[in-house]
């Protein structure tokens, strides 16, 4: 496998392992932060943060970002205003492992997508690394007994967040389709100008929910939702998917959604006290081998 499959692949884990977390924090502000302010804030104090190292970099590219045009508006308003948003607002009624799963949906949408929109569609061996990787997560939510099927309990929460899925699909493919206009653009100069557009979307629904009077009190607990959102589920991850999207493309990207379980898990092993079982281990080994046999022959094509 090629040195820059390998990194956009460590990217992925950190990316997914960020996003897992992301999931658990707005479930657990969920009471205190409202959807729309957690989404203001989170990519407010992202941006305040990247804007110093892009600025020069925006500027030298200003002739690329022109050609780019309404592209990146669209991006913006996918990929940083409306995922986050919508996310956030599911969190409101449903759990955090129910975020996680209803985003395991994401690869069969982006695989069917890629064949689609770009006329990419997996090989074999990326269908058959979704399969097995599939099978994984159903060890996972059935916790190695096909009995608790009959116990998972899905709310209006997960649909919203199968609507941001497919928001999410939509942005990862678009990225690939429009990988001529968006190559010449820097990664930190990219996710600055996506931030820079997406902000002021997301700007009247705040203000509409500060309307209708939903506020929250910032505190430390409060403050440090906010910063993990911001540093590690917005700078860091989103820099390795888009880097991911270009380099392995949008369809065997998408493969690693099935390693958010796996992530949930262990993070409530680690933070909650929840011991890890065997089918913790055996769905993990799963899903890892899925993951590898999806992103292989793409790295070797690339």
């Amino acid at each position: 496998m090629q040195h820059s499959a390998r990194f956009a692949i460590a990217g992925l884990l950190l990316a997914t392992l960020c996003w897992s977390g992301n999931a658990l924090v707005a479930r657990a502000v969920a009471g205190e932060i409202p959807p729309f302010a957690l989404s203001f804030w989170r990519w407010s104090l992202a941006l305040a943060l990247l804007l110093p190292f892009v600025a020069k970099p925006l500027w030298l590219h200003r002739a690329e970002l022109r050609h780019a045009g309404w592209r990146l508006l669209v991006l913006a308003g996918l990929g940083i205003a409306a995922y986050n948003s919508l996310l956030y607002g599911a969190a409101q009624t449903t759990a955090a492992i129910n975020i996680t799963l209803v985003n395991t949906c994401l690869p069969l949408m982006t695989f069917i997508g890629a064949g689609l929109l770009l006329g990419e569609w997996p090989q074999r061996r990326a269908w058959l690394g979704m399969a097995v990787a599939a099978g994984g997560l159903l060890v996972l939510i059935s916790k190695g007994s096909w009995r608790s099927f009959s116990e998972l309990a899905f709310n209006p929460g997960d649909l919203i967040m199968l609507l941001a899925v497919a928001d999410w699909a939509l942005y990862s493919l678009l990225l690939r389709r429009w990988a001529g206009y968006l190559i010449p653009i820097p990664p930190l100069a990219l996710l600055g100008v996506l931030m820079l557009l997406g902000v002021p979307l997301i700007l009247p629904f705040y203000l509409y929910e500060l309307a209708a009077g939903a506020r929250f009190t910032l505190n430390p607990e409060n403050l440090a939702a906010i910063s993990y959102t911001a540093v590690f589920a917005s700078l860091l991850a989103y820099l390795a998917w888009n880097h991911a999207i270009r380099v392995l493309g949008a369809a065997k990207a998408a493969l690693s959604n099935y390693l958010m379980p796996v992530f949930t898990a262990v993070f409530g092993w680690l933070l909650l006290g929840e011991g890890l079982q065997s089918y913790h281990w055996i769905g993990a080994a799963l899903i890892f081998i899925g993951l590898m046999l999806g992103s292989q022959r793409t790295a070797r094509a690339s």
